[in-house]
């Protein structure tokens, strides 16, 4: 029986290390999404100008023009994205030796496979199918895994100092390599390439659903594990010219913050008088797409705050969806407004899920009084 139990406790503990490397190479890559995403979008909102001759994709093949700087850059932040991804998850399990490995092979795995019909390799080009964030994911994790693997080796005193800066990383690579590239790249390369023809095809209730499920995702946890997958998955698409999914994460995380900040607002007599600081703080948090600014209400409610803001952020990513809206910059809430291609779509779904966020809050929420607040500091002193 004891056996059992210890197989569970390694087996949770080796789930919430894997969670934890995910999150350190998400936490790792979000700044080259944003910039990336940022200035992508204002290369697509100069091309669009009415004293920017030619469409858009001729401005952006036109050397030195600025909506060409500006996608220069966007496309750069978005193609190094992917592999700090993976570069950071093998720093986390390996530290600095698993660094370099991590970079390199979840580079190598974004080159394009070209693939037959018969689902075989046949060789590298520009037109093939590349393994995207799963292929970096897989090889982050590859890498550090057989990096730390390395750094428990017992080798002598005189080769000890070289093991993380030269031996680990080559050795690392040397062997990784035509598994990520024969093995891996492949099959992870048709996975993603489905996914992405499935994503540019949903439309109407299976947009909406998809919408629904990023929206609730993103309210969760406000900022944890689960808003970081859907903003991740979000931020990826952009990466593919896919902005649907991202314009219904931006709106769903903006969505809680304002929500509550609203109910605080028209029910002031349903809150303490210390949370009209956070209520305060929450609308340009909110605005700025900040899902955190939500926190201190579910901190002191979670029973009734959690289940209101989920309903109100789904219902925000369902309509962004079933709308059709789009916006490319992965960051930047109202202030990147001006670069979805509905305006009035990004700000309506906003609205709605901000309304129905602070009618569900409200509802829920029970007057508050002295009493109540009496009673509460009284027990938690005497426990």
């Amino acid at each position: 029986m004891a056996t059992k139990e210890q197989a569970k406790t390694r087996l949770r503990s080796d789930l919430t290390s894997v969670k934890e490397d995910l999150m350190t190479g998400v936490s790792y890559m979000i700044p080259f999404v944003t910039i990336g995403g940022i200035f992508l979008a204002l290369g697509f909102m100069v091309a669009e100008l009415p004293f920017t001759p030619g469409d858009t994709e001729t401005v952006f093949e036109t050397t030195g023009s600025l909506a060409w700087y500006f996608a220069e850059i966007g496309s750069l932040g978005l193609t190094i994205m992917i592999p700090i991804l993976g570069a950071f998850i093998a720093y986390s399990i390996a530290d600095k030796p698993g660094l370099a490995p991590g970079f390199i092979l979840s580079y190598t795995i974004q080159q394009p496979q070209i693939i037959d019909a018969a689902g075989s390799f046949v060789g590298v080009n520009a037109e093939g199918a590349v393994a995207g964030f799963l292929g970096a994911i897989v090889a982050g994790l590859l890498a550090g895994y057989v990096a730390r693997w390395m750094k428990g080796w017992s080798v002598p005193t005189v080769v000890k100092p070289m093991m993380p800066i030269l031996v680990i990383p080559i050795i690392t690579t040397a062997l990784l390599i035509p598994v990520v590239v024969f093995a891996l790249g492949v099959p992870i390369a048709l996975v993603d390439s489905a996914l992405t023809a499935t994503l540019e095809g949903m439309q109407g209730a299976n947009a909406a659903l998809l919408g629904l499920i990023l929206g609730a995702m993103m309210a969760f946890d406000m900022g944890g594990p689960v808003n970081k997958v859907a903003y991740v998955f979000g931020t990826v698409l952009v990466a593919d010219g896919i902005y649907g999914p991202m314009a219904a994460v931006m709106i769903a995380g903006m969505t809680p913050p304002l929500g509550l900040a609203l109910s605080y607002f028209i029910a002031p007599h349903k809150y303490p008088d210390q949370m009209r600081e956070s209520a305060v703080a929450a609308v340009p948090m909110g605005l700025s797409f900040i899902t955190e600014g939500a926190i201190p209400f579910a901190a002191s409610d979670p029973l009734r705050v959690i289940p209101s803001i989920v309903v109100g952020s789904a219902t925000a990513g369902a309509t962004a969806m079933a709308l059709g809206v789009t916006m490319p910059a992965p960051h930047g809430g109202i202030f990147v407004v001006i670069l979805s291609n509905s305006i009035l779509g990004f700000l309506g779904a906003i609205a709605l899920g901000t309304a129905v966020t602070a009618v569900l809050v409200t509802l829920l929420k029970p007057d508050h009084t002295e009493t109540e607040a009496t009673t509460t500091t009284s027990s938690s002193q005497t426990a």
